[in-house]
């Protein structure tokens, strides 16, 4: 029984415990509908699919699928 103590004494030698980060943040929670910059960037998203911009989901998919082919 005493080198099971010993052990487990010198298993908390090794112990590792994550740092706490704390951030000094103003809000502790952040809407994005009310940043000033998110109906810009819906606005211009609605123009580039309007305007036929951007790619198709058959074309993402397909660049996926060559990009991580461990993904079929």
């Amino acid at each position: 029984m005493e080198n099971l103590n010993n052990k487990h004494k010198k298993l908390e030698l090794y112990k590792v415990e994550e740092p706490v980060t704390i951030y000094n943040s103003d809000k502790a929670y952040v809407d994005i509908i009310d940043h000033p910059l998110f109906a810009k960037v819906i606005e211009k998203s609605k123009k580039d699919a309007l305007d036929g911009e951007g790619l198709t989901t058959e074309e993402v998919m397909k660049s996926v699928i060559e990009k991580y082919p461990f993904l079929k």
